[in-house]
């Protein structure tokens, strides 16, 4: 399988040694150890160099290039450029010839770019301006052991992941999600970030002391046997190993984009709206002709598979139709609706201004940068016949991203057989009163933010809005009926008691029992319908779970924040997951009415096919 990020993820070795450096200690900034760089005007002369790194998104760069020189004919040779592309996964390469004015363009993820923000910052000619987004990553991933459930369980535990690499800002992330920081957590530093036994996968591998990783796809296979598997300990796989947070479901995460120098940008901004309109048009063309291969076949999407294994060679791309079609899967295009997106929707909370922000505080946190020097966003008009000439998709529509019924019904089977916390990315509770079906944002506005900001980097995962009961009620009924048919006996004292059916212990305290006996009608008679009272509990669970949604999604409009609906579903419950599944007092059975918000990793049939993530 194709190494996804391997280059690219080395970027920082060249320039730090943080193998032996665990947050919050300070790392080597990235200015001070590239040195004395000399500032030189940008080389104008044709062609213009452009970097490039081991990412699907750059698959598209050479497809509008037409290979590494602009090919004649090729959508950039038809807007008037000439390009050379260059290989730089080497971003310490990137930066001095930035900086010297060889390429006007660094290429990178935006956690990368936040790591050179002060240094292109240090003078006026090389600060930088974000002109493209290209992808979101769908192609990483972070593995966990059995015993880890979910984001909150890591507190404590050991994590490796490769230093300086892309993985650092997702880990960030995860860990913002889970109300974590890097203190709580102990950081074991990779060298390398594949292929190597200082890789996470292999240290994983080696050490049962570690309870995740951060992989790539290749090694997220070896290690689990696939994205919904979990380890067997059969094939080098390890026993227990699945996937908790992966980039397809955590979308949000992992953001690769082009930056370009500032006196470049604006003396040439005609030009630099080119390249991003060439790109945008070449996301267009090669996703049709990825449909195409997909369905009958594509000569022409053959050869970009074949192009890309001759500019990455055969060590980095083995195969076509795996690895550099599997290259190309894991980089989720944005196209034109997602950079209008990212730039200009002020309420996007996963835009350009949050990436920013965060992406200078993790840098600075971890010693990359001494202060904050913002990178700027681009200032184009995406209406310019520029833009809107080439494109086929010219408006940013938004559309379900999940079918409810698949959804609903996939989470339904997933807690009938026991396999939700699989599943689960994380999950917290809101407790509410006895027969409480309102729910007013005013109550649980801190909650709400805190599912909001669990929520931004999770565009592939459904929030699951689960309503529960108390079984009290049920439990007391089945006991009057049962013994009042006779076919429920006791011994014992009251509070001790020890239940019988047919001869046999029944442990009130196992709650799939009770119900599935409830099911049968084993415990209804004249007086007592067991079986309406759990009906009448799953009832209301599932409206408190419909008002939670609706008060939630309510609160996230009235902050200006754009939800999809179609993501939040709401569940009952009913008594089935007590917290305490035999109340001794009332205190006890109110712990069980509660409102559970779940983050949720479903499968692709539950998703509503797009060709643009945004």
């Amino acid at each position: 399988m194709l190494k996804f990020r391997q280059a690219a993820s080395l970027v920082l070795l060249v320039m730090f040694t943080l193998s032996m450096i665990t947050p919050p200690v300070q790392a080597q900034n990235f200015k001070d150890s590239l040195g004395a760089v000399r500032v030189g005007d940008v080389n104008t002369s044709q062609p213009i160099q452009v970097p490039f790194i081991t990412w699907g998104g750059d698959m598209i760069t050479f497809y509008a290039n037409g290979g590494l020189k602009t090919a004649k004919g090729s959508i950039f040779d038809q807007l008037g450029l000439s390009i050379e592309l260059v290989p730089r996964d080497d971003l310490a390469k990137q930066a001095q010839e930035y900086m010297e004015g060889k390429s006007p363009f660094l290429r990178g993820t935006f956690r990368m770019m936040g790591q050179v923000s002060e240094l292109i910052a240090s003078d006026a000619k090389t600060k930088g301006v974000m002109a493209l987004q290209m992808t979101w990553s769908a192609g990483d991933h972070c593995v966990i052991r059995k015993g880890v459930k979910t984001i909150r369980d890591l507190k404590g535990k050991k994590i490796v992941l490769q230093s300086g690499g892309p993985h650092v800002g997702m880990l960030d992330d995860v860990l913002r999600v889970g109300n974590l920081t890097w203190d709580d957590v102990d950081i074991v530093w990779a060298s390398e970030l594949t292929a190597s036994p200082d890789s996470p996968a292999e240290i994983f591998r080696s050490r049962d002391d570690i309870a995740a990783a951060f992989v790539i796809t290749p090694d997220m296979i070896g290690l689990t046997g696939g994205l919904q598997n979990t380890g067997s300990g059969a094939e080098g796989t390890v026993a227990g190993a699945h996937v908790l947070v992966s980039t397809a479901n955590m979308s949000y995460s992992i953001a690769d984009v082009y930056v370009v120098r500032s006196d470049f940008y604006y003396a040439n901004k005609a030009w630099v709206e080119k390249f991003v309109s060439g790109y945008l048009q070449a996301s267009e063309k090669v996703i049709e002709l990825r449909k195409a291969y997909e369905s009958r076949g594509s000569q022409e999407f053959m050869q970009l598979l074949q192009m890309t294994q001759d500019i990455y060679g055969r060590d980095t791309i083995p195969t076509l139709e795996e690895d550099a079609y599997g290259l190309l899967i894991d980089a989720t295009l944005v196209g034109y609706p997602g950079n209008v997106a990212f730039f200009t929707d002020k309420n996007n909370n996963r835009g350009f201004e949050t990436f920013m922000a965060r992406s200078l505080d993790l840098s600075k946190r971890l010693g990359f940068i001494n202060s904050s020097k913002p990178i700027e966003p681009n200032d184009f008009n995406y209406k310019s016949p520029v833009f809107l000439s080439g494109l086929s998709t010219t408006e940013v529509v938004r559309s379900d991203r999940f079918k409810a019924e698949a959804v609903q019904q996939e989470i339904e089977a997933l807690t009938e057989r026991g396999g939700l916390d699989e599943k689960t990315i994380m999950s917290f509770t809101v407790d509410f009163k006895a027969n409480q079906v309102d729910f007013s944002a005013d109550s649980y506005s801190a909650e709400f933010d805190e599912v909001l900001q669990s929520m931004e980097q999770f565009g592939n995962a459904v929030l699951a809005v689960r309503g529960h009961a108390d079984p009290t009620l049920a439990l007391k009924n089945l006991v009057q009926a049962g013994m009042t048919k006779g076919v429920l006996k006791r011994s014992g004292t009251k509070g001790n008691w020890v239940y019988y059916y047919n001869g046999r212990p029944l442990n009130l305290e196992n709650t799939s029992q009770a119900i599935e006996l409830i099911k049968q009608g084993v415990f209804d008679d004249g007086q007592h319908n067991t079986r309406a009272i759990v009906q009448q509990a799953l009832n209301l669970s599932r409206k408190r779970a419909e008002a939670i949604r609706e008060s939630f999604i309510n609160y996230a409009r009235g902050k200006g924040q754009t939800v999809d609906e179609s993501q939040v579903q709401a569940f009952g419950v009913g008594i089935r997951e007590p917290l305490i599944p035999k109340p001794r007092n009332q205190f006890e059975a109110q712990q069980n009415m509660r409102g559970e918000f779940s983050i949720i990793r479903t499968s692709a049939e539950t998703m509503n096919p797009t060709d643009f993530d945004f």
